[in-house]
């Protein structure tokens, strides 16, 4: 195979050459497997890739079914390893954000003597450490290949969890829960942009929420993984919530190394051994099509252009409302109503994850609604999450409701979390035309979500005011409010922004005809 592909034209796409040429030029390691000749190129991919996605009752089951052979055993192979290494690696890093608060109440705020906030400060201090990685790490994503970047954070976080089994203060939980949030800030924001440059959007929120689910299953699996930790209590000499640390590195780390060998990177630079060159051509071609812009320099011009888009600035709040509407602020609230109810340790780490095993589920229904019911509409789903949770955090801002009703809300508070797939989504297709923006608004959106979250809950989510919380579950309803205003606003701004780009189009033809 040789080191670079010849020269061959398709239909809406730069020649393959070219292609060749940007990814050298970019500095980006070793090149993608080489096409053996343009007829081979040719053939394979004409007549493969449907300009506009075949749509049948097969596809609202899973959109391959109705696609050519060739793409569907693309799609089949790509399924299979991006799918796989983001879901795990989301899984892990969801079981090592969440850890904390597992090990919190099954042992360790007894065992250090963490009696005040020290919760909102170990919960601050990752977030902190995840806020500064974040930008940077996606604009490095756009220079080195991801197969090295992501699995290697993967790795550091993976050893730095373990430590945690050594701290003896919470100044010691501190810093190192800054550095583990500094290494997992490169993860999501970095699967987002990966996963945003195979896909199309018919088949892009469906793998969004797949991905975004398995974090939940991280979440539900903490719990599981505790009650079963906690029963090591004593062992070797490490007390229980030590050993959920242990547990969590060990399986951590073979997921992280595995990453090295079968993350694909981006189709313009794609070096992946399983794929063939006719395939890296066929995802080339997908992302044509899409009008999936390719890696360019970052200049003055284009932060220009980035920065005076609403895109930089609705998008960002709209992910804020979200990622600050969710999840009672970093506290294990629905834990320490339940421990405060008198249950028992195993009970108070158990039936949270009925919450999480909820979300799963209507994560995948967003999903699959939005592809198929509401035929790519990303808004209608966040629209309900946001008025469900008006009706729940009212409730329980109100408190004095039934014992029943109280179970109902805190089983399905979580629910909103599965649109966090559907508004990278979204911001994938809108932000479609320039791959930098794209790059720097999913990071963004991520950052600033962060951002809130590192102070926000140390006004409304605190400690002592556990189990009840009044100021946070009052603050919610508004936070829920302003994610359905917000939805509709980039609604109604990105239905004016494609009208003028068609208009624009139409004049263009009419000139070019003339």
């Amino acid at each position: 195979m040789t080191s670079e592909h010849k020269a061959t034209r398709f239909p809406a796409i730069e020649s393959l050459a070219a292609a060749a040429g940007a990814s050298k030029d970019l500095d980006v390691g070793t090149k993608a497997p080489a096409v053996s000749s343009s007829s081979s190129v040719a053939s394979s991919v004409h007549g493969v890739v449907q300009a506009r996605p075949k749509r049948t009752w097969r596809s609202t089951v899973w959109d391959t079914l109705d696609k050519p052979p060739e793409e569907r055993r693309f799609l089949l192979k790509l399924d299979a390893v991006i799918l796989t290494m983001a879901s795990l690696g989301y899984f892990i890093k969801n079981l090592d954000q969440v850890n904390i608060q597992s090990a919190f109440v099954s042992g360790m705020k007894e065992d250090l003597g963490l009696y005040g906030n020290e919760l909102n400060y170990m919960v601050t201090a990752w977030t902190v450490g995840y806020v500064l990685g974040e930008i940077p790490s996606n604009m490095l994503l756009t220079r080195i290949r991801p197969s090295v970047w992501i699995p290697t954070c993967e790795v550091v976080w993976s050893v730095l969890t373990i430590l945690l089994t050594k701290c003896t203060s919470a100044t010691q939980i501190y810093v190192l829960r800054f550095f583990i949030g500094l290494a997992e800030s490169a993860f999501y924001p970095g699967m987002q942009y990966v996963i945003g440059s195979w896909y199309r959007k018919d088949e892009l929120a469906k793998r969004s929420c797949i991905f975004h689910a398995s974090g939940n299953i991280g979440m539900m699996f903490s719990g599981y993984l505790m009650a079963g930790a906690y029963n090591l209590n004593g062992l070797t000499g490490f007390h229980g919530w030590q050993w959920l640390f242990i547990i969590n590195t060990i399986v951590s780390l073979p997921i992280a190394i595995a990453g090295y060998f079968f993350f694909p990177d981006v189709p313009e630079v794609t070096a992946a051994w399983w794929l063939t060159a006719d395939e890296i051509a066929i995802a080339k071609r997908r992302m044509a099509l899409e009008g999936r812009a390719e890696r360019a320099p970052y200049t003055r011009a284009k932060f220009r252009k980035i920065f005076s888009s609403w895109h930089i600035y609705l998008l960002p709040l709209l992910y804020i409302l979200f990622n600050n509407g969710v999840g009672f602020g970093g506290q294990p609230a629905f834990a320490l109503w339940l421990k405060s109810e008198g249950h028992s340790i195993a009970a108070v780490n158990s039936f949270p994850t009925i919450a999480s095993a909820l979300a799963v589920v209507f994560t995948l229904a967003y999903a699959w609604t939005s592809d198929s019911l509401f035929r790519g509409a990303r808004w209608p789903a966040m629209v309900f999450a946001g008025c469900f949770n008006i009706v729940v955090f009212a409730s329980l801002a109100a408190w004095n409701v039934p014992n029943g009703w109280k179970w109902f809300c805190y089983l399905f508070a979580n629910i909103s979390s599965g649109v966090s797939g559907l508004t990278m989504s979204w911001a994938h297709e809108i932000c479609s035309g320039d791959n930098e923006e794209r790059a720097l608004v999913i990071a963004v959106m991520n950052e600033m979500a962060y951002v809130f979250q590192a102070w926000l809950p140390l006004l409304i989510w605190q400690q002592t005011d556990q189990p009840r919380y009044r100021k946070g579950f009052t603050t919610m309803v508004f936070v829920a409010a302003g994610l359905v205003a917000t939805a509709l606003t980039i609604r109604y701004l990105h239905h004016k922004e494609r009208a003028t780009k068609a208009r624009a189009r139409a004049q263009e033809a009419q000139g070019t005809d003339a």
